[in-house]
């Protein structure tokens, strides 16, 4: 039986059959331990052949296989610096939702975000909420971003989900996908599932007045279905974003606006810090620059966390 994973809870999978009925199911153990590099083998997202069991519990089975992915996408795992957790699988597009107070998402963590999912080619949306916080300075700011990534070539809006302001938009964006949602704890994740999805009922939480954070509400990740059609993927927020499985000489590819250059500088190797004749510091010397001071400046940060 051929059926989706819907919800990760370490030793049990909530998984939906091609029959739409829900199945509880857990791995072999000899499946568990084959040919694993990361936390969790199989992820949300996945699909799985199932052996259903003979228990009194109802629907029961046990993972006898896991098909093959389209794309996922992997971070560093929270627990363990020395382990990579798969976040999500077979995705259309992964979404980021930031905001620009209460609390504030950092440029750096957005191009982390953005480098990740450029690395699994896994189309990225920036989304920033709570628009009705907003005063004179965050207008400004995010028209400032909006203005940097655009000009990359990602998709970026604003909404409100407690004015439901732009909703609607963020729906046609999602409508068919399956979509990943990512973000710090705090930024809303929660609150927008629930103006989208009648009846969910999402736990929410609030900012943490003395740290500035967003304090957790999901535990584990988990699929919903969208009514109008379509699937998101709702993750635990996180703090910060671990890069893995990437050299320092790939970083300069997974930012769009430089991997264009690449080709014209004059060392196959260069890294774009001190070469000479370098494309892309040649183009950051000009006067209205196709790579943004603030890109080239997360492209650096990010170079000196890799190995």
């Amino acid at each position: 039986m051929r059926a989706l994973v819907y919800k990760s809870t370490g030793s049990w999978y909530d998984t939906v059959n091609e029959n739409g009925e829900h199945w509880r199911a857990r791995m072999k153990g000899a499946f568990r331990i084959e040919n694993i590099t990361t936390t969790n083998p199989i992820a949300v997202g996945d699909w799985v052949t199932l052996q259903p069991e003979n228990t009194e519990e109802g629907n029961t089975a046990m993972i006898a296989g896991i098909e093959g992915r389209n794309n996922f996408i992997i971070r560093q795992s929270p627990h363990n610096k020395n382990l990579n957790h798969i976040i999500a699988a077979n995705l259309d597009q992964s979404v980021l939702l930031a905001t620009l107070k209460d609390p504030k998402t950092s440029t750096g963590f957005i191009d982390r975000f953005l480098v990740t999912s450029e690395a699994y080619h896994i189309p990225a949306i920036l989304v920033f909420n709570k628009k009705d916080l907003w005063t004179t300075k965050e207008v400004a700011l995010f028209e400032y971003l909006k203005a940097i990534y655009t000009k990359v070539g990602y998709t970026v809006i604003s909404i409100s989900t407690y004015t439901n302001e732009n909703i609607d938009e963020l729906k046609t964006l999602l409508h068919n996908k399956t979509t990943l949602f990512s973000g710090h704890s705090g930024v809303g994740k929660s609150s927008l599932l629930n103006s989208m999805i009648p009846d969910l009922d999402q736990l929410t939480g609030d900012v943490s007045k003395s740290s500035g954070k967003g304090m957790h509400t999901t535990t584990f990740a988990q699929m919903f279905d969208i009514p109008e059609g379509g699937k998101i993927i709702d993750t635990p927020g996180v703090r910060e974003f671990g890069i893995v499985n990437m050299d320092k000489e790939e970083l300069a590819h997974y930012f769009p606006e430089m991997n264009a250059l690449i080709s014209d500088c004059q060392f196959n190797n260069c890294q774009h810090i001190r070469e000479p004749k370098c494309a892309i510091k040649q183009e950051l010397a000009k006067e209205n620059p196709a790579i943004s001071e603030e890109r080239y400046l997360s492209y650096l940060n990010i170079y000196e966390t890799l190995k």
